[in-house]
């Protein structure tokens, strides 16, 4: 029987997005993140080791995430706490204090000094020190009583498949040396589940805290030499799903820590049936509010008093009260520059009376004793001062602002430049600048009034094609919505490939240079050729003048062209029913209408002054992009195949007889934290069955408590007649060293 792996991926239908989108959506399901784990004091079970005897053994399943002990003639047990131990000086007492388990949470200065006992990522200890203060706590916690010195019990504790030699060894140490035990035994701990659930034919599939293990086991034995690890676990889903929050929310106010991530994993997880598909399915909103499970963090709003309807009206009155004394105080301060204006003016008229009849030599010491150059600056700074005036008196009495310009007189540009002094020409060259301003003034004027003109008879025009032809006027302001939009297109291209200098629009735009710059274009120039003398004259710059804007350079590649479309969308949303604001482009631009936003803050509207959903976590594609890695770790960069691919090699090649594969088939057994995950069991059995022959018989079933029926295997069997021959006692560590083993069926073994 040959299997093989397959994956079929299938189409996902598309719906219409902006309806959806806008569609009313259901209210937002929220969960609290969870506080960090601590549980304060708890008393410790010490009936237990009154109960027991010398040949009861203390059972201890040493997990990587939890540390599970206690009695082998209890059905669960007694303590579990996290591997951890966090140890620091305290100054207050002046001595060195441990907490461990779930009391390193205690508060932040623990939390920042907590300590694993196990390698990051692997169920190898790397922290003798902190597993020796796990021990400790463990023994204390069962009540046992030192006898000379030790714990006086056999001790059964479990280990990883494939465990390493110094680890065990090591191991071996503490307990005999430290702790004096009478004997110890190691074991499996998937084994230990299997064996409680009953199972002698199988494929046990354990997917734990650390790793995923596939072992075969056939008639109550394990074939430890077609066992399989797959490097994923709880653990690296955690750090997985936290690597991609992180990502998604970089600037996040609240902390993300990895007990956060293990609680978001396990209760909002789940395996999808059907992974492509689910995932294409996302990208047309269908369903997107049902799957997104928003996780709120601790915040802290700004608090709002909202005023009494005759606390406003006292505010609004007095706004309009400071108000109404601005507006005196303005009209007293104009008043008062109005009347020295007046008396300026009225002092520079006197002036230019008593220059009528002095001197040329007393006229200029008059002018110079008030900063004029000449009597001409004396008549335009008074013309000014009127101007000034009349408009001010207007504005007070409430006429018009704009004044009729009245033209200026220019006598000395009728006289001839040889009867005018020095003097004379000066101002006669002013007097031909001023005339000049003043014309292209009206000129502007002419050329403004021609142009309100012609708009307004295009609008006209355009009304009257509206009037006669709505439907032929609707399809051209679509045409030219749509060609403003690839204008604009095509605009934003063109400015995108000039940054790039690889691009061919950058190129074509460089070679342009070249050619204008040099003095043969279209020849290819030598090194050490002809001296390179560009930019010596200053009209060599206007090159880049040339091309600055690319070949389209054109006034009409320079229009407004937002302005334009903007106004083409203004008539569509007035005059055609089937054009609304979604339509838009600024609204099929904005940032909160994606998709993209969608993933991050939900699709539902939000307020950015919120604080309370600026410390929200949206879960939606990661809720079954993190367990499909079991499936697929290529997905987290994993360079190993799936689970699938794993059983489907075990069982071609780690089982040669037919029977023995049939036998495998007939019970796959899951346990492990890592298994729990909804739909879990439904999709391995559906995967697998897609690359077994039709005949195969395939049974998968789940233990009966995928986390707490490895300790209870242990238990059970330690309770039992067949594993007293199993320990390695005090004497035989002495005698034989501390790497021996006594090898048996839920155990690792010495040579493989």
């Amino acid at each position: 029987m040959t299997i093989t792996s397959a994956r079929y991926i299938s189409n996902s239908s598309s719906a219409n997005q902006s309806d959806i989108r806008l569609s009313p959506k259901p209210p937002p399901r929220t969960w609290s993140s969870i506080e960090p784990p601590f549980k304060g004091y708890q008393a410790p079970p010490s009936d237990g080791y009154v109960q027991s005897s010398k040949n009861t053994a203390i059972v201890i399943d040493n997990g990587a995430s939890l540390l599970r002990a206690g009695w082998s003639f209890d059905k669960s047990p007694r303590i579990a706490f996290p591997a951890t131990v966090a140890r620091y000086r305290d100054r207050k007492i002046n001595r060195t204090v441990s907490y461990v388990g779930y009391n390193a949470y205690a508060d932040a200065t623990t939390r920042g000094q907590i300590r694993n006992a196990f390698e990051p990522g692997s169920s190898i200890v790397g922290n003798w020190d902190v597993m020796e203060g796990l021990l400790d706590y463990t023994f204390a916690s069962l009540g046992v009583a030192a006898e000379n010195g030790g714990v006086g019990r056999p001790i059964v504790m479990t280990e990883p498949v494939a465990n390493l030699g110094y680890s065990r060894k090591t191991m071996n140490e503490l307990l005999f040396e430290c702790y004096s035990a009478p004997s110890v035994s190691f074991g499996i701990d998937s084994l230990f589940s299997y064996r409680f659930n009953k199972g002698r034919h199988g494929l046990v599939v354990s997917s734990s805290h650390t790793a995923t293990h596939l072992i075969p086991v056939l008639d109550s034995k394990p074939m430890l030499s077609s066992a399989t690890r797959l490097n994923w676990g709880g653990f690296h889903g955690a750090d997985y799903l936290l690597k991609l929050l992180r990502l998604k929310y970089p600037t996040f106010p609240g902390k993300l820590t990895e007990y956060q991530m293990e609680d978001m994993i396990r209760n909002h997880c789940y395996i999808s049936q059907d992974f492509d598909r689910e995932m294409s399915s996302f990208l047309d909103w269908s369903g997107l509010e049902d799957r997104d499970h928003v996780i709120q963090y601790p915040f802290t709003e700004q608090v709002i008093i909202e005023k009494s309807e005759e606390e406003l009206a006292r505010i609004a009155e007095r706004k309009r009260e400071g108000g109404r004394r601005l507006q005196e105080q303005a009209a007293k301060m104009r008043l008062e520059k109005l009347v020295r204006k007046e008396q300026t003016l009225e002092y520079y008229k006197s002036l230019q009376e008593q220059l009528a009849n002095q001197t040329k030599k007393e006229i200029k010491r008059l002018l110079d004793d008030d900063e004029f150059k000449d009597e001409a600056q004396l008549e335009r700074t008074i013309q000014d001062l009127e101007k000034s005036i009349r408009k001010s008196r207007n504005k007070d009495v409430g006429g018009p602002e704009n004044i009729e310009e009245v033209e200026p007189s220019y006598p000395l540009l009728e006289i001839a430049d040889e009867n005018l002094d020095e003097a004379g020409l000066k101002e006669k060259r002013h007097q031909r600048l001023m005339r000049s301003g003043y014309e292209a003034r009206l000129r502007a004027k002419v050329e403004k009034e021609l142009e309100r003109a012609r708009v307004a008879e295009e609008e006209r025009l355009d009304d009257e094609r509206r009037e006669k032809d709505i439907d032929s006027w609707l399809e051209e302001r679509r045409a030219a919505r749509l060609t403003l939009l690839q204008r604009i297109k095509e605009r934003d291209r063109l400015k995108a490939d000039l940054g790039n200098r690889k691009s061919l629009a950058s190129q074509i735009r460089m070679k342009t240079l070249a050619n204008l710059a040099s003095d043969q274009p279209g020849k290819k120039r030598r090194r050490g050729g002809d001296d390179d003398n560009f930019g010596a004259n200053d009209d060599d710059w206007g090159v880049y003048r040339t091309v600055a804007t690319g070949d389209h350079s054109d006034d009409e590649e320079e229009e407004d062209l937002g302005a334009g479309l903007k106004g083409v969308e203004a008539q569509l949303l007035k005059y055609d029913p089937s054009f609304n604001e979604n339509n838009t482009l600024e609204a099929q631009s904005d940032w909160t209408q994606s998709l993209v936003h969608a993933f991050l803050r939900g699709p539902r509207p939000i307020d950015p002054e919120s604080q309370q959903e600026a410390h929200q976590i949206h879960l939606n594609v990661e809720r079954i992009r993190v367990p499909e890695v079991v499936f697929q770790p290529s997905i987290a960069g994993l360079d190993q195949a799936g689970i699938v691919e794993v059983a489907a090699g075990i069982i071609n090649h780690g089982l040669a007889k037919e029977q023995d594969q049939i036998s495998v088939l007939g019970d796959i057994f899951l346990t492990g934290g890592n298994t729990m995950f909804t739909g879990f069991d439904e999709r391995l059995k559906r995967e697998l069955r897609a690359v077994l022959p039709i005949e195969a018989p395939i049974n998968l079933r789940k233990a009966k408590d995928q986390v707490l029926d490895a300790w209870r295997g242990a238990a059970q069997w330690a309770a039992s007649a067949e594993s007293k021959q199993r320990f390695v006692t005090r004497e035989e560590f002495h005698e034989k060293g501390s790497e021996y083993l006594k090898e048996h069926n839920l155990g690792n073994a010495t040579a493989i």
